[in-house]
């Protein structure tokens, strides 16, 4: 059976840092990399990091039923994952990895039922969230403003995972996550 496992937080939730780990720990897991419209940051790259496309590219792929998934995050600034990337890994044998937003995670669970294992990342707070972004220094302030909010509406979703896990200690998360993932793999 294909599987797929799905990690969605709030940003600054460390979702990112427990994927990177995860892969690096199971040679099974391939990252999918999700289509985007929002500008690369610091050093992304197209095609590594994230597809990057224009808003009118993006429609254009929502039009020819391109995604699996797909959200309008902010306006104009869409998330997505193609299928041909999710075939891509089962062709090689692998488990997908997603690293998606609250919406897209889920969207995939609902996509994918059984085949996929869903975790929440959630952050010890909402102030250590929003302390955990300026900290991060890629954003304004009106930004991490905008993101703390909807963390804040984000943490509804926590519910609709599989499991949830909070990272207020990286090393008993990324423990917590290592028999998650294993256990699913191996079932």
């Amino acid at each position: 059976m294909n599987k797929v496992i799905i990690f969605s937080a709030p940003s600054g939730s460390g979702k990112t840092t427990l994927v990177k780990h995860c892969l690096g720990q199971f040679p099974k897991l391939q990252f999918s990399i999700s289509a985007t419209t929002r500008a690369p940051r610091g050093e992304e790259k197209h095609g590594i990091d994230y597809f990057f496309h224009t808003p009118e590219d993006f429609r254009k792929k929502i039009a020819e039923n391109a995604f699996v998934e797909f959200e309008e995050v902010y306006t104009d600034k869409y998330y997505g994952t193609l299928k041909t990337e999710v075939e891509r890994i089962w062709n090689y044998g692998n488990v997908v990895i997603f690293d998606v937003d609250v919406k897209g995670g889920v969207n995939l669970k609902k996509t994918f039922g059984e085949q996929a294992l869903s975790i929440f990342i959630a952050p010890p707070s909402i102030e250590e969230l929003e302390q955990r972004l300026i900290k991060r220094n890629t954003e304004d302030a009106e930004t991490i403003k905008i993101r703390v909010a909807k963390a804040e509406e984000e943490m509804a979703y926590a519910k609709d995972f599989d499991k949830v896990v909070v990272n207020d200690d990286l090393e008993k998360a990324k423990e917590e996550i290592e028999e998650l993932v294993e256990a699913f793999i191996k079932a």
